[in-house]
């Protein structure tokens, strides 16, 4: 029995994608996983007499796809890291701001397949819809040709990212490290409550929570109120990298 759901050739568009593949230094044996991992949602609502799925299963294996690639490279470029480091560097190379300017750099954004509302509201140049299409491209040469051709495009693409990373924000105490997550991967810059002040003048145990917006993200406690917020923002960077 037929998948209602099953994929069909946009043909049309079909012509643009070897230039697509060119740009990305691979040669898909399947091209129409390709062309799948560029359907955006907005597309088939605009186009709800077209069975075809959106690209965002493709997204949800990229993801997963990039985050173990990320792990690995860092974990065998940077010995001398400890688990907090390396946690820190992924999320930074792994976050929308990254993905969507590599994304933009080739121009991935001219090959997705957009309602003319987006494409109207500037959609080809939306972070958020580029690093979530590069995920999903991600997906479908995983899907394609395996972790061999992953890795050399991921490669090629991200390990000029890694050492200007490494070298600006590993480091950075943990306030700021969190700020420029939260800002890199929700838009948000984070700000600090303190909620108790206990014990005497002499050693007074500050307890400080940290917000993004009206959402509580981590608590933290120290001997003054600066290592309060460092401990709140060294809290929050991991469960932010673990939401994400």
């Amino acid at each position: 029995m037929t998948n209602p759901k099953q994929i069909l050739p946009l043909k049309t568009e079909n012509l643009k994608l070897p230039k697509l593949e060119k740009l990305l230094h691979i040669k898909f044996l399947d091209i129409q996983k390709l062309n799948q991992s560029l359907i955006h949602r907005s597309y088939l609502n605009e186009n709800k007499n077209l069975k075809l799925n959106s690209n965002e299963r493709y997204e949800f294996l990229g993801d997963a796809v990039l985050e173990l690639w990320a792990s690995n490279y860092l974990f065998t470029r940077f010995p001398e890291f400890d688990e907090g480091n390396l946690t820190n560097l992924r999320a930074l190379l792994v976050c929308t701001t990254c993905l969507a300017q590599i994304a933009k750099d080739f121009g991935l954004g001219d090959y997705i397949y957009l309602s003319k509302g987006e494409i109207n509201n500037n959609g080809r140049l939306n972070q958020s819809i580029l690093a979530d299409s590069f995920e999903s491209v991600v997906g479908a040469i995983y899907l394609d040709q395996g972790w061999p051709m992953v890795d050399k495009f991921l490669s090629h693409f991200l390990i000029s990212k890694v050492d200007s990373l490494a070298k600006q924000q590993v480091f950075k105490d943990d306030k700021s490290l969190f700020q420029e997550i939260a800002q890199a991967k929700k838009g948000i810059t984070p700000h600090y409550v303190t909620l108790t002040e206990s014990g005497p003048d002499h050693k007074k145990i500050f307890q400080v929570a940290v917000y993004l917006d009206s959402q509580l993200i981590a608590k933290g406690k120290g001997l003054s109120k600066q290592s309060a917020q460092e401990d709140a923002s060294r809290k929050a960077t991991k469960i932010l990298t673990n939401q994400l």
